[in-house]
């Protein structure tokens, strides 16, 4: 078994009467970046704690390669913890701040030297062993709190939204050094945020919680591209959700006929095709294609009205309210000597291609076999 795989095995956490982290099974191997992404409350802070230590679980197991972690305290686990708040000891010094784990466990001055200078290095902050805390950058103390952590060779490293105190220019730069410094050292990150982008930027695999619960785990296109639950869709990045009626159910190679609004009917080719009745269509912002409106009428073309425009630079997001009444956001990428002209009020015809509309099931799709009796 690799050094440092995580398996959580229905792993709950209660506070009194309300449930944190109700009974979720993660499968996290020696090696990955592993992000727990969700909003304030999801419970991927406390599943963390758990992880260290630093909280029993109620129900459920946590082991560390294979190991069942009950009872073991936080200091015994091979583990180590960098949280949003650094925890750097003021008084001391950069290069005795990195070297505190490695003095405590009674490591060999020399070694301690040693140990410390390849950490630093490691984080790039070689020169600066003698400053105090309050003589770095908000984006050095990261540095250092990741070389007090990496200095005592933990088989699992957990993060606590590291990057959440600092400035948007700097989180973006220290996400890709953070994922490039974790694939230097190969050692496990489990990474706890509510930044989608972050989650995007840097991790190997992501899970999605929402209420205590993992509603998706996967690959950063794959939980984007193609969402499992309105959650998700709803959750991770920008989306268009809309309620409709699969009115056709696709057969082998086709897709679902989708009614959007009376009249306006739509063919859908991913998803839960497979439903009839009431379900939500997603597709994302860059999907939606903006035309002159003498095209509407055409296969999976939607008449609508220009609403408002927001400049973002590298593109223009257009809201556009459609003729079935719901709201649609696209995203045109901006050409430098092209102006598109999406001025509010201007007729559009919106463009929904069927690659890219998801359907979404309102409630779980049936066993397999459910519909025959069969029982599986």
């Amino acid at each position: 078994m690799a050094s440092g795989e995580v398996s959580l095995v229905r792993l709950s956490k209660s506070f009194g009467s309300s449930v944190a982290v109700d009974g979720i099974d993660l499968q996290i191997p020696g090696g990955e970046f592993f992000s727990l992404l969700g909003p304030s409350g999801c419970g991927k802070t406390t599943t963390l704690r758990m992880i260290a230590g630093f909280e029993e679980p109620t129900s459920g197991e946590v082991r560390l390669d294979g190991d069942d972690m009950a009872g073991t305290p936080a200091s015994r686990r091979n583990v180590h913890t960098v949280f949003q708040s650094y925890a750097l000891f003021p008084h001391l010094t950069v290069f005795n701040n990195v070297a505190f784990g490695l003095r405590r466990q009674k490591v060999a001055r020399e070694d301690v030297r040693r140990r410390v200078d390849e950490a630093l290095a490691l984080v790039e902050l070689v020169g600066f062993a003698r400053r105090k805390p309050a003589q770095l950058s908000g984006g050095e103390q990261q540095r250092v709190a990741l070389a007090r952590a990496l200095v005592l060779r933990p088989a699992v490293l957990l993060l606590d939204e590291p990057l959440g105190a600092l400035d948007a220019k700097l989180r973006r730069q220290l996400q890709v050094e953070l994922k490039q410094l974790q694939e230097q050292v190969g050692i496990t990150f489990v990474y706890v945020t509510h930044d989608q982008e972050e989650a995007l930027t840097m991790s190997d695999r992501i899970a999605v919680m929402n209420c205590g619960r993992v509603e998706q785990v996967g690959r950063p296109r794959e939980v984007y591209e193609e969402p499992s639950t309105a959650f998700v869709a709803d959750f991770l990045g920008v989306s268009n959700l809309m309620d409709a009626t699969v009115t056709k159910r696709s057969s082998a190679g086709s897709g679902a006929s989708v009614l959007l609004g009376e009249g306006v009917q739509v063919e859908a080719r991913a998803g839960d095709t497979h439903v009839t009745g009431p379900v939500r269509v997603v597709i994302r912002p860059e999907r939606v294609g903006l035309e002159d409106p003498s095209g509407a009428g055409s296969a999976n073309r939607v008449p609508g009205m220009v609403q408002r425009t927001v400049y973002l630079g590298a593109g223009t997001q257009v809201s556009v309210l459609l003729a079935t009444g719901h709201k649609v956001t696209a995203l045109v990428q901006n050409a430098a000597d092209v102006d598109p002209g999406w001025t509010t009020g201007r007729p559009v015809s919106c463009h929904l291609p069927p690659a890219a509309l998801r359907v979404l099931a309102t409630t779980p799709p049936p066993a397999p076999g459910a519909e025959t009796g069969s029982g599986g």
